[in-house]
């Protein structure tokens, strides 16, 4: 035998011995081992168990928002014509389409330029959208102003610049082989969102050609005169037929031909082709479907972890587990519930065809749910969804929180929402006339034939007769001009211009009294280009009465109203686009709506409530506008209680803020104080079950709190095993310091065995 231990060869297997006196030492060590490896499967278990519940939750979450059960769905027969979506307020039903024209955008182009890098000019272009077909400034789209520095004076450098403004136009550079041209092209579709740019120049001259006033493009101008870019593509209006009625929109995107629907038109058509609209029950199966299989993927998972196999003997993971066990208590015993607040008699699963099978799964009769969607929407919404119905149209279910209660309850208002708004005295008003139609390049006076002209200025009867000859349309207006102020007295005048053509005549007096009317005489015709409109006007002067200074719900900005003379229509339009293109407002969400009557102009903030006013008005033209000082009044927040209880109104919403009506949003958009009905609210299980696996799954849950302590556990056993490590290591160090002094003990007395052997050997043998 070989010798196997270290030392000087005893024969004695130290390593062996102290094997195996280590391996009965392991043993404590072994069995902490084994219980770690339980608590890790079941660590493992749990983690199915959560991700179980996390899928199911995702599937019940899917059913927690009423609009899933109010979806509408649309769709084309020729889909190369349109494409169609729907609301929730879509009738269903079928619909002819036919589409005459499409849609389009205006472009303007500069004049020719050798490089893109030529200099254009310094100054400010603003950028407004001009309804052709009323001449006037479409005022629901702001106005914006961009600056022109030394930086960005050259082509590129515009182009970049308007860019970067987000003005509503793209700026491009297009070689068309005559050289550089710069395009501007309006964002939005339609005549109503063809382009007016406005230049201040700072070269001192906004209406010749020169410097950025190459740049200026006035619809109502005419060339050289505040027109000074070409129309390369006109605005087009979509025109499409609806059951044979003609309609006719600024863009392709149509939202309310057919109530509820959106249309997004594609191409013309050469025959009519149908829209069909219906309830989109199908998505709601869909995802009732998948909250059953959710349920049953939860339901085996369970079962799996918590069943006992006798053929095998083997039981699950979980089995006996109290936290599991609770698990599925709680959410069969949610299930079996019925809901509070919901109408008629789907208040229970059951009723819309989900039902609990002898296993514990659940099964989905598509027929009955079928036939529940149909019937009534709203209670299957309520049975799933946190969810309320208002008996008032003009009363809107916003949201709730986990301390609102289901039930019925009564609204009472006593104030309804208002907008702070700012309303002038009478406005600075002009008589004014406006032609008819341009009157041409040449335009010729003959007398007794076309000479007479007759109209009532300021309530003074006046008749000229014009000079014959041959004029311009700017010369026609001057000898118009003359003739009128020569004929009139006490102190009253004209003033006659042209633009684009079309005379006008403006009173040089305001007020009331500044009328012009009784317009007639042989001349109309030539001078008006027909009958003329007689209404009442603004002047608006650079540097004299174009600024206004305002504060909008507590932000202040101040802007520029362009010069010229406006229609109050016009000058309308003019303010609110130029009031909501400050980007002091634009920045902050704010923006006003402008109106004129009786005239008064009235401007009032788009908010509701408290925070809602317009005040502090100044600046030069706020007697011309407003007529002096505006009388500004702050907007109203709603008032009300909710079933008799104190609720918190900000705008048009309210919301309850105590008892079982903590937290429920409710939206009041008009009608009258008083009693308005009742809000039917419900929590459908859907809601409840989101908010059941949620807190299961929570951080602070009961799975959480399991799985802290298994992986405590197993912390607690890691340091009992470090401590028996360490002891074993410290028992094997004196094993090995033991066996190996037994070792050489043990060699020694062989040694010395060997050598009185040896000596015995040698001594004479006595005969």
């Amino acid at each position: 035998m070989a010798i196997a231990s270290p030392g000087i060869g005893s024969n004695l297997d130290v390593n062996g011995i102290v094997s195996q006196l280590m391996t009965i030492e392991r043993q404590p060590i072994n069995d902490l081992v084994k219980k770690e490896a339980s608590f890790q499967a079941k660590l493992t278990a749990y983690g199915s168990l959560r991700g179980a519940l996390s899928s199911f939750q995702s599937s019940v979450s899917a059913l927690n928002s009423p609009l899933k059960f109010t979806s509408i769905k649309a769709s084309v027969g020729d889909s190369t014509v349109a494409t169609a979506s729907a609301s929730s307020i879509a009738a269903s039903g079928t619909y002819n389409l036919e589409v005459t024209s499409l849609a389009r955008a205006q472009s303007l182009v500069s004049g020719a330029f050798t490089n893109v890098t030529d200099a254009v000019g310094t100054g400010q272009l603003t950028f407004q959208f001009y309804d052709t077909s009323t001449g006037t400034v479409n005022s629901s789209m702001p106005a914006t102003t961009v600056t022109i520095d030394s930086a960005h004076n050259s082509l590129a450098g515009v182009r970049d610049a308007v860019n970067s403004a987000n003005a509503g136009v793209t700026a491009t550079i297009i070689n068309d082989g005559t050289g550089n041209k710069l395009v501007f092209t309006s964002n939005s579709t339609g005549t109503a969102n063809s382009l007016k740019i406005s230049v201040t120049d700072n070269d001192g001259n906004n209406t010749d050609n020169s410097g950025l006033s190459q740049l200026a493009y006035d619809p109502a101008g005419s060339a050289g005169a505040g027109k000074n870019l070409t129309q390369s593509q006109a605005a087009q209006n979509a025109v499409l037929k609806v059951n044979g009625l003609t309609v006719t929109k600024s863009s392709n995107t149509v939202t309310d031909a057919i109530q509820g629907v959106t249309l997004n038109l594609l191409s013309t058509t050469t025959a009519p082709t149908t829209v069909s609209v219906a309830r989109d029950s199908s998505s709601v199966s869909s995802l009732v479907d998948s909250f059953v299989k959710a349920y049953n993927d939860l339901n085996k998972t369970i079962g799996d972890l918590t069943s006992y196999d006798p053929s095998t003997k083997q039981a699950g993971l979980l089995q006996g587990d109290s936290t599991t066990r609770n698990i599925q208590q709680r959410i069969r015993s949610l299930l079996g519930n019925s809901i509070m607040g919901v109408d008629g008699s789907m208040t229970n699963l059951s009723a819309i065809g989900v039902s609990f099978q002898k296993d514990g799964s659940l099964a989905l009769d598509t027929t009955k749910l079928q036939n529940a969607l149909n019937s009534n929407p709203d209670s299957v919404t309520g049975l799933f969804a946190a969810f309320g119905k208002p008996s008032d149209s003009l009363v809107s279910y916003i949201s709730s929180t986990t301390n609102t209660q289901p039930g019925s309850y009564g609204l009472d208002v006593t104030q309804i929402a208002t907008q702070g708004k700012a309303v002038g005295s009478q406005a600075a008003t002009q008589g004014y006339a406006l032609g008819a139609a341009s009157v041409g390049a040449g335009v010729t006076i003959t007398a007794g034939v076309n000479d007479a002209l007759s109209m009532t200025v300021d309530g003074q009867a006046v008749a000229v007769t014009l000079t014959a000859g041959s004029y311009t349309a700017s010369t026609l207006a001057t000898e118009v001009q003359n003739q009128l102020n020569a004929a009139l007295t006490g102190g009253k005048s004209v003033t006659a211009s042209e633009s684009g053509g079309v005379l006008s005549v403006l009173s040089n007096s305001t007020g009331a009294s500044s009328t012009i009317s009784g317009i007639g005489g042989s001349s109309v015709s030539t001078i008006f280009g027909g009958t003329p409109t007689a209404t009442t006007a603004v002047k608006i002067t650079s540097a004299i009465n174009d600024s206004l200074s305002l504060q909008v719900d507590g932000i202040s900005a101040s802007v520029t109203l362009g010069a010229g003379v406006y229609t109050t229509a016009a000058l309308t339009a003019e303010i609110q686009s130029k009031i909501n293109g400050a980007s002091a407002f634009s920045g902050n969400g704010i923006s006003v709506a402008v109106a004129y009557s009786s005239g008064t102009y009235t401007i009032t903030s788009n908010r509701y409530g408290s925070a809602s006013s317009v005040q502090n008005m100044a600046g030069n033209a706020l007697s011309t506008v407003m007529g002096g000082t505006p009388v500004s009044t702050t907007g109203l927040d709603v008032a009300g209680t909710i079933n008799g209880l104190s609720a918190t109104g900000s705008g048009q919403y309210l919301t309850g803020s105590g008892g079982g009506v903590a937290g429920l949003q409710i939206q009041v958009t008009g009608g009258s104080t008083g009693y308005r009905g009742t809000v039917n609210f419900t929590q459908g299980f859907a809601y409840q079950l989101d908010q059941l696996v949620g807190d299961m799954l929570a951080s602070d849950g009961p799975l959480s709190g399991r799985t802290n302590g298994i992986n405590n556990s197993i912390d607690d056993l890691n340091k009992q095993m470090q401590t028996l490590q360490n002891r074993m290591t410290d028992t094997e160090a004196r094993y090995r310091q033991q066996f190996t002094a037994l070792d050489q003990m043990i060699g020694k007395m062989k040694q010395t065995s060997d050598y009185l052997a040896q000596q015995l050997a040698n001594l004479p043998k006595v005969g």
